[in-house]
């Protein structure tokens, strides 16, 4: 083997884009690269092992945010055990400081700055052809920084790529089974917003449209599960993602998910009808909204009016199809705690799908970076970068936010308490002072500290509610119980979930019923009255939790299982007649 490719991913389910790409370009030499993709969650040994027994002549890195001290542990024991191996990295974690790296690195010979696919076809050439001498020949490689005896050569970024000269980077996707794959059709950013890399790049470009189609139509036919789109804005050309989304429509295989980052103040009235007519679950839309203080949006370089987003985000959840992923993030410029607390309620109150509540990194080469001193900005020293503290919010601050992020996690964003916190919330002022007291009970009682499992997580949240002074238990004890059972049949019933026997002779009757002739469960025909028992639930409720309500009476639920909400994944749930 000459050349191996090495990620390090943060999951076993991602796919690294790069490296396939970089090795796909390169098609003329593709026997002499091999690619291998690792987790940060491996033992290291695994790693080293794997690698030393294939003893690269070139050993390749990508370097990223959430694995940059993984990969340089690995490097300098790569290096002691493969002495003559030599060793260049790539990505975003390395191309703006490379030779500060390299002076930190010494086992690393170089790095590849910016965007890597000619550039990696260049030193492949140069290692095939010429062996693994460091001539002079590799000052002639644009989009490097390297040594040279005892100096640095860096000849500078490359230039851009023309999109349509990159290959289909995944050659065999039956290698890719239950993992998320990843697909550009575009490169660059329109924007400046100065805390993220895209905005360095401003050479906007996008692979032809006929290109895309071609290569979509390769996720589709396999049943692809799920394709993320890595384009930075994919809606910043109306008519590119028109077309793109329309081409998904028209050859939706009802099974294949798509996932794009947006501007929603982008989306037009054409783009929001379009997409209210797809499948539900056919694509999903992730939208940085930030912040919603107009001083810190125009700080940040961040031209987005938040009127036009909170309008746009709306108009798409009336069609009730498309999954929306909003995001904000903390320790902005002039954004104090009470100005984050009105950007949380003012998202929230666009009832998003998750709402994301992040941590400013303050990344090399970004203009924020540049600006931290000015903001008295404080962050981590070692990757992610996160924010410690800055003019307007304190790190006492910081700590009472990631307790909110926290709370907003497991209770918002993962869906499973959904008909149980829309109702608590309307008990506090306003969402964010839910979260808040939620998240300083579990402080208060050290729950904080602790691994819980689901049911726990109910449980607490029921001892927070009667803390907090709630009037009504019961109906939260019953809302719990239809949050649980709308995501799955257990067989074992929590400990605050009412008795059924009495129901016992009617449930049994309902389901004989319904196997004489269905009127509720279609699609079960084969199975007997029994099995059709089994395989759903019905539960008997004294309060009208289906729809929220706090009224008192028999309010039989049925939860069919075979029918799932694509958005929520819960069961779908009728209201039947015993």
């Amino acid at each position: 083997m000459d050349i191996l490719l090495a990620a390090v991913n943060a999951k076993y389910i991602h796919t690294n884009l790069a490296v396939y790409s970089l090795k796909a370009y390169c098609q003329e030499f593709s026997q002499r690269i091999s690619l291998r993709e690792y987790t940060i969650n491996q033992e290291k040994d695994q790693i080293l092992k794997d690698i030393y027994h294939r003893a690269p002549r070139v050993l390749c890195f990508s370097c990223y945010i959430w694995n940059i001290s993984y990969v340089k542990e690995l490097i300098r024991d790569i290096h002691k055990i493969l002495p003559d191996t030599v060793i260049w990295t790539g990505g975003p974690e390395v191309s703006y400081d490379a030779e500060n790296f390299l002076r930190e690195m010494p086992e690393v010979f170089g790095v590849m700055l910016g965007e890597g696919e000619e550039t990696f076809r260049n030193l492949v050439k140069y290692y095939v052809n010429s062996g693994l001498e460091d001539g002079p020949a590799l000052s002639t490689v644009p989009g490097i920084c390297f040594r040279d005896k005892e100096s640095l050569v860096n000849t500078g970024f490359p230039e851009v790529l023309d999109m349509d000269r990159l290959i289909f980077p995944y050659e065999d996707l039956s290698l890719f089974a239950h993992k998320i794959l990843y697909y550009e059709s575009s490169r660059g950013c329109p924007f400046s917003c100065s805390y993220c890399l895209s905005s360095v790049d401003k050479k906007l470009r996008f692979k032809s449209l006929e290109l895309v189609k071609k290569e979509l139509e390769i996720f589709l036919e396999r049943k692809v599960p799920q394709v993320k789109f890595v384009d930075r804005t994919f809606n910043c050309r109306e008519s590119h993602a028109l077309e793109i989304w329309q081409y998904i429509k028209e050859h939706d295989n009802g099974v294949t998910n798509f996932h794009f980052e947006i501007g929603a103040d982008l989306l037009t009235q054409k783009e929001i009808e379009l997409i209210r007519t797809m499948r539900p679950g056919l694509i999903q839309l992730e939208i940085g909204v930030q912040s919603t203080n107009e001083k810190t949006l125009r700080e940040i370089r961040r031209y987005a009016p938040f009127e036009k987003i909170a309008a746009n985000v709306l108009a798409v959840n009336e069609g009730g199809n498309i999954h929306q992923h909003l995001d904000l993030i903390a320790g902005l410029p002039w954004e104090d705690y009470e100005s984050f607390r009105k950007s949380f309620n003012e998202v929230y109150a666009l009832s998003p799908n998750q709402l994301q509540l992040g941590f400013l990194k303050v990344l090399k080469g970004s203009y924020m970076h540049e600006k931290a001193q000015d903001y008295g900005c404080l962050y981590k020293d070692r990757e992610p970068y996160e924010v410690l503290g800055t003019r307007w919010l304190s790190y006492q601050d910081i700590i009472r936010l990631k307790s909110v992020e926290e709370m907003t996690e497991i209770y918002y964003n993962s869906g499973q308490f959904s008909h149980t916190i829309q109702a608590a919330v309307q008990e506090f002022p306003e969402p964010f002072s839910f979260y808040e007291a939620l998240g300083k009970f579990y402080e208060e009682k050290g729950y904080d500290t602790l691994s819980h499992s689901r049911i726990r997580r109910y449980e607490i949240l029921l001892e927070f509610l009667e803390t907090a002074g709630s009037s009504c238990l019961e109906f939260y004890r019953q809302l719990m119980v239809y949050d649980l059972y709308a995501r799955e049949n257990m067989k074992t019933r929590p400990s605050w979930a009412p008795e059924r026997k009495a129901y016992k002779d009617k449930i049994q009757a309902f389901y004989e019923r319904e196997k004489e002739g269905p009127r509720y469960l279609s699609g079960y025909r084969e199975y007997s009255s029994r099995q059709m028992e089994k395989m759903t639930h019905l539960e008997i409720f004294s309060w009208n939790v289906a729809e929220g309500k706090k009224e008192e009476g028999i309010y039989p639920v049925l939860f069919d299982y075979q029918k799932r909400s694509p958005l929520t994944w819960d069961a779908a749930a009728f209201l039947v007649e015993l």
